[in-house]
């Protein structure tokens, strides 16, 4: 079969990279790919939110799967265009992706389903969004209601940064639309973790934890970014709490869409804090995360393709999926500056000296001259495996310092709580 894979980042690499694994693949596309991704499908020049010249390129080629890796062309309506144009595709329709798109519409069905959360409210006026701000204990979270590229999320630890985050998302509009709302709640404290689920809108599928690390610099320091590194599985995330979180969390997420008409296909993700008293979900994502999607798949054992093909058929039931006992350490390596402005064409020298079995899945990478140079913030992202953490962060740190490119800046500490007492 013929695959198309939309997005060009380091989880639709992963994506490929396992797809090319299955016989029943005869061609991948990706859409637009990148340096890397070359190497073993057909990049196409599209860009993941050109919906009409995807869905002419998947009639025109005969696709017979789409894979739809980023978020926005899923809120886009991307899903819905092919559903109708008679095509199968692994990604939720617009109104599912919703529960990405708009965090107080998420927060609405949350709370109407109850689905573990914090407590919030929603604002559409700058000034009674401030007033409540006021008459709340601290530290609070502001959040801009629409996609913000991962920055329009402030934990306030005071009233006057938590008042210009409002400022900020609703007056000055930094974030555009996506602050014309602002969904404010209370701080939860705990561990944080990723659960991810396939789903074809009946049956619930639990992928295998993990753990991501969102901040700059070591010991969660410095501004968020897409994610700097993850790990999987996260040693505090035992069989009893991941079916806690599947019978209290995923289960009835897809149940609440069903209730609501809504025909969700795809991955569920839900990003979640353990607190004291349950998990209770921070927030949703619509796809496959970036980075656990570079940790999760190398664990799959199961037949990547054909779980997406049985979930967009609607017929999950019928494959069974399973994974691997070891476990996975991921660090990505960022270009100096990232998140903020950063050089691109820099040449990355030292992909050819990495152990066996470590794998590198390109992000922000492009071909000059022959040569991989950086074209992004988040260039690659190195994967190692092992028996257990320590193994795996073990064998990955001991080849990162073997890729080199100007300004190249990676965390140290990706995977160290499951292995430092």
């Amino acid at each position: 079969m013929k695959v198309l894979v939309v997005g060009g980042g380091g989880r639709e690499h992963a994506i490929v990279w396992r797809l090319i694994q299955s016989p029943l693949v005869s061609q991948i596309f990706c859409a637009p790919g990148n340096a890397g991704i070359g190497l073993m499908a057909h990049n196409v020049p599209l860009a993941a939110n050109q919906i009409d010249k995807l869905v002419t390129f998947a009639l025109d080629n005969g696709i017979d799967l789409t894979i739809v890796g980023p978020e926005a062309p899923l809120i886009g309506g991307l899903a819905d265009r092919l559903r109708r144009a008679g095509k199968l595709v692994f990604g939720p329709v617009a109104a599912a992706a919703r529960l990405e798109g708009s965090k107080a519409w998420a927060k609405d069905l949350m709370q109407r389903y109850g689905i573990p959360c914090a407590r919030s409210r929603t604002f559409d006026d700058a000034a009674r969004a401030k007033d409540y701000v006021l008459s709340q204990p601290l530290p609070i979270v502001v959040k801009a209601d629409g996609l913000a590229q991962g920055k329009g999320v402030t934990v306030a630890q005071t009233q006057e940064e938590a008042l210009a985050a409002v400022s900020a998302a609703m007056e000055s509009r930094v974030f555009g639309a996506a602050g014309d709302s602002v969904v404010i709640e209370e701080c939860l404290s705990g561990l944080e973790v990723s659960a991810l689920a396939f789903t074809d809108g009946q049956t619930v599928v639990p992928m295998v934890p993990a753990c991501d690390y969102k901040r700059v610099d070591d010991g969660d320091e410095g501004p968020n970014t897409g994610g700097m590194g993850s790990y999987s599985p996260p040693g505090f995330v035992g069989a009893a709490l991941q079916d806690t979180i599947k019978r209290t969390i995923l289960e009835p997420t897809v149940a609440a869409l069903k209730a609501e008409g809504i025909d969700y296909r795809g991955v569920l993700y839900a990003g979640l804090m353990l607190t004291e008293d349950s998990p209770k979900v921070l927030e949703y994502n619509v796809r496959f995360g970036d980075p656990e999607t570079q940790v999760i798949l190398p664990r799959l054992r199961s037949d990547l393709f054909e779980v997406c093909l049985e979930v967009a058929r609607g017929r999950l039931d019928a494959v069974t999926v399973e994974w691997d006992d070891a476990a996975a350490c991921g660090v990505v390596l960022a270009s100096g500056g990232y998140p903020g402005g950063y050089a691109k064409g820099c040449t990355i020298e030292g992909l050819d000296e990495l152990d066996d079995g470590i794998l590198a899945f390109h992000a922000g990478t492009a071909l000059a001259k022959g040569r991989f140079v950086t074209a992004g913030g988040r260039v690659l992202a190195l994967v190692a495996r092992g028996a257990d953490i320590g193994a795996a962060r073990a064998k990955v740190y001991a080849n990162v310092g073997r890729v080199q490119f100007s300004g190249v800046h990676y965390r140290k500490d990706i995977g160290a709580r499951e292995v430092t007492p």
